[in-house]
């Protein structure tokens, strides 16, 4: 095992990130003295990496059981949520006990919301297999499921126990899902920190190759970000907002696409439609606009939208939990690294800015 790198969450519950390579053996680490069984929630197509996991938990000496999901937004539902709730109450799992989040952002949004839930709040480990989950949604402590209203509507706050960030799992994720990735690793660039940017713009294939150093710091320094942003405000009462710089549009893609479509890719868009309404505000010169799209297409992620959809999404952007008695949010950036909320912006504006990244 490499040397483990540990990132501090605080706020009301603090915990640690750990990052490494081959950490999996140690995970029995994470739990309390207390806990005797352990579900391990997981999608179908990691069924067996989760029996290894599952294999060294039992030899911890853990009564360990398995609850395998749909793959993707399909697990994020309140019938996937009621199947886990389901064995975990046939297996007569007490506050004690625990559940482990092992797979992408949505396998951990749903055991964060399924841990958050039974008996008003057991332990959940996060161990996330995908680049996305191990920048943002393994992260932070904000659970959730859909409803066919829109994304991530009804859910919970609910810090994990810790998060084991091994890169090693990522060593047989398909390379659009690495990339995907990037989309929340470029949104912390632009709100915080434009060494990211650099990384990405000086060698885009050194910088997404997850066996390399660079890729390595690229991820610490994304959850370094969201450990501090979400330890001085949990429930996303004010600074926290940051974090969705591109989110608001980039949810609603994502419903207009059935979740059809990557998240980092529906954010891509939406930090280039938010770019544009900071640019049309006068807040954005043209060179942070045009870094944007620069960037977004070495990743290879999408820039633009078809323009028919704009008032289907703007449907669903009204309905956007960031929208506050009806009025539209919005993450701007008055520079890179230097985010603020742009608060009922006008339909014109709205629409003229969509028209820069209509296709």
């Amino acid at each position: 095992m490499t040397a483990i790198k540990r990132i501090a969450v605080g706020g009301e519950k603090p915990y640690e990130v750990l990052i490494g390579r081959s950490m999996l053996d140690d995970v029995s680490s994470c739990f309390s003295d207390k806990t005797k069984k352990i579900l391990i929630v997981h999608p179908v197509a990691l069924t067996q990496s989760a029996e290894a996991l599952r294999e060294k938990l039992l030899s911890a000496g853990f009564e360990t059981i398995l609850a395998g999901v749909p793959d993707t937004e399909e697990a994020k539902r309140i019938e996937v949520a009621a199947f886990c709730w389901q064995v975990l109450g046939q297996a007569d799992f007490t506050r004690t006990d625990a559940i482990v989040g092992f797979g992408g952002g949505s396998t951990t949004d749903l055991a964060g919301f399924v841990a958050a839930t039974w008996l008003r709040g057991v332990d959940v480990v996060h161990i996330p297999t995908t680049v996305l989950a191990m920048v943002d949604a393994a992260v932070g402590g904000k659970t959730a499921v859909n409803t066919a209203e829109g994304k991530n509507l009804v859910g919970v706050f609910h810090s994990p126990r810790a998060v084991l960030v091994d890169l090693d799992t990522l060593a047989t994720l398909p390379r659009n899902e690495v990339l995907a990735g990037f989309g929340e690793i470029a949104k912390y660039g632009f709100i915080s920190d434009s060494r990211i940017l650099d990384l990405i713009e000086e060698d885009v294939d050194v910088a997404t190759d997850t066996t390399g150093p660079v890729f390595a710091e690229l991820v610490e320094r994304s959850i370094a970000i969201k450990a501090k942003v979400v330890g001085s405000d949990f429930r996303e009462s004010g600074l926290r907002e940051i974090l969705n710089y591109g989110h608001t549009l980039g949810h609603a893609i994502e419903h207009n696409e059935r979740y059809q479509w990557r998240h980092g890719a529906a954010i891509a868009v939406g930090m280039m439609f938010v770019a544009e309404l900071a640019r049309l505000a006068g807040r954005l010169d043209d060179a942070a606009v045009e870094r944007h799209r620069r960037i977004f297409g070495l990743i290879g992620l999408p820039t633009t939208y078809p323009g028919r959809e704009f008032q289907k999404l703007l449907d669903v952007m009204q309905r956007d939990k960031k929208s506050r008695s009806g009025v539209l949010r919005f993450v701007v950036l008055d520079g890179i690294g230097k985010p603020t909320i742009m608060q009922a912006p006008t339909s014109e504006m709205l629409f003229s800015a969509f028209q820069e990244i209509a296709e």
